[in-house]
């Protein structure tokens, strides 16, 4: 396995669209598409999308939120991981884990200390997987979503 991030282009859109995740996990996180869309309306710098290659074929897709204003008030700026999309055939093969380090290093280079992340609560979500990266629950909720948190 050599995963590799690139960032989404005109030549690699196509490619990044087409990942799709099991049927059973689309509840839980939104398709590509929205995520791409969801960038393009946020101010500059806030979002960062990648597709998640290994060699020359994507196998997934991450954004990163960068330093947002995350109760709405200036009190708080935070930084983590947003969107998370392996696709289905290539899920259990260390894809995921490779997506969050990724991020971490990212916000590491930044000088960002800590990273986020909300996900899906209840026995289909993903938490397990979070818990393993090392992530820890922060007792609070982003909406309905628990909200982890881990040093980079």
């Amino acid at each position: 396995m050599s995963p590799r991030l690139e960032e989404i282009t005109p030549y690699n859109f196509e490619s990044a669209v087409r990942i799709r995740i099991r049927p059973d996990q689309e509840h839980a996180v939104e398709p590509v598409t929205h995520s791409l869309a969801e960038a393009y309306v946020h101010p500059a710098g806030v979002a960062w999308p990648r597709l998640i290659l290994d060699g020359d074929r994507p196998v997934g897709f991450l954004m990163a939120f960068l330093d947002i204003d995350w109760h709405g008030d200036g009190s708080v700026r935070r930084s983590g991981l947003w969107r998370l999309n392996i696709a289905a055939e290539e899920q259990g093969r260390g894809y995921g884990r490779f997506a969050v380090e990724a991020v971490a290093n990212e916000l590491r280079r930044r000088g960002t200390p800590q990273m986020y992340v909300t996900w899906h609560p209840g026995p289909d979500g993903p938490e397990a997987f979070y818990l393993r990266q090392g992530f820890r629950r922060t007792g609070e909720l982003s909406g309905e979503q628990p909200v982890g948190v881990r040093e980079v």
